[in-house]
């Protein structure tokens, strides 16, 4: 950067503003509606930029152990900017749909194979997150499609080396559910003497609390009375799944159930958070696939995907998949089980 020391710069200096403006290739004489386009992924890539910093700090932050309580409400920070980054890129679809499909089809041909799908840094703040690879299309390898790109020269290698070093990390998903698998229920701190049997009581009862619900709301009718019990089993199977309590589940069932808790403030807006951000990525890819059917239909994808098709199957994609079906098999207050060691959530009273 040209100009002055430290604090001495000018604001196109600051901001590299003209090494900035020379990127959008004008050199190549291209219209308006192709430097519109341009403009707008590269401004995605400089937030995903900004997505994978703050994503990285909450995967650091939850990684320690144990985690110290005062960087809670930072991870919480990052995870909401996060989210609010993502809420603004879903708005700026709406800029690219001022783009006519004729005005697209005029410089299509010129993305030659390039295709958003070769987006390295979405791949890596994918990874980061903890997108398994059976979860995605055609349970694909995330990072094949940039072995076959390394021999292209030494960027191609380095981002290659880059989303290898993320790969042999832990997730962000996997940070929080061991942060979540240490929190104490009923009062039992993680592999206590007896915590495997405090939590099997609490897994328990809570399970009974369950059941006692769907029998109740089975009724006269064959067809709900298999729901229920369908229902039922199905929190089974989440809260035991071989039989025996996953404490990481337990955990979490037991910051939604008892969430007005002193104690699980933070831990429970840190939940809610990660839950905020899933949801805004969710509507940030279905906006992208109804901004791509609006400007071109069906027609298949510059990459050799299917186009909208494909678009549409991402917007199911979910990895913080505990998260979202812990709540399917919450109970009300009243029915859940009975608190102990209240005082140590910052109760003074068993009284709820």
């Amino acid at each position: 950067m040209s100009g002055g020391g430290h604090g001495d710069w000018t604001y196109s200096e600051y901001l590299n503003l003209h090494e900035l403006l020379d990127l959008q290739g004008e050199e190549r004489s291209i219209s308006a509606d192709e430097m519109h386009f341009i403009i707008v992924h590269q401004t995605f890539e400089l937030w995903f930029k900004q997505v994978i910093r703050e994503l990285s700090e909450v995967r650091d932050i939850l990684g320690q152990v144990p985690v110290p309580e005062d960087e809670i409400p930072r991870a919480v920070e990052h995870l909401g900017r996060t989210t609010e980054i993502f809420r603004l890129m879903a708005n700026q679809w709406t800029v690219l749909e001022t783009l006519t499909p004729q005005g697209f089809l005029a410089f299509r041909d010129g993305l030659g194979s390039a295709s958003g799908f070769e987006s390295f840094q979405m791949r890596e703040f994918e990874i980061l997150l903890g997108l398994e690879d059976s979860d995605r299309i055609g349970g694909v390898n995330a990072l094949d499609a940039f072995r076959k790109m390394a021999p292209r020269g030494e960027q191609h290698e380095n981002v290659l080396a880059r989303l290898e070093e993320v790969s042999s990390k832990s997730s962000l998903a996997e940070s929080l559910m061991l942060w979540v698998e240490r929190t104490p229920i009923m009062g039992s701190f993680f592999e206590s003497e007896k915590d495997d049997e405090s939590v099997l009581h609490y897994v328990d009862a809570h399970l009974s609390a369950h059941k006692g619900i769907c029998d109740s709301a089975s009724g006269s009718s064959e067809m709900m009375a298999a729901r229920m019990k369908a229902s039922h089993e199905s929190a089974i199977s989440f809260l035991k799944p071989d039989g025996t309590p996953d404490r990481k589940r337990a955990g979490l069932l037991f910051i939604e159930s008892y969430r007005e808790l002193p104690l699980l403030a933070w831990p429970r807006k840190l939940i809610d958070a990660v839950v905020e951000l899933e949801e805004s990525m969710v509507k940030w890819r279905h906006s992208h696939a109804r901004m791509v059917e609006r400007i071109m239909g069906r027609r298949i994808g510059t990459g050799g995907t299917s186009g909208v098709d494909y678009l549409d199957a991402t917007s199911e994609y979910r990895i913080f998949k505990d998260l979202w079906a812990v709540r399917t098999i919450l109970v009300k207050p009243q029915k859940r089980p009975e608190l102990v060691n209240s005082e140590f959530y910052g109760y003074n009273s068993a009284k709820e």
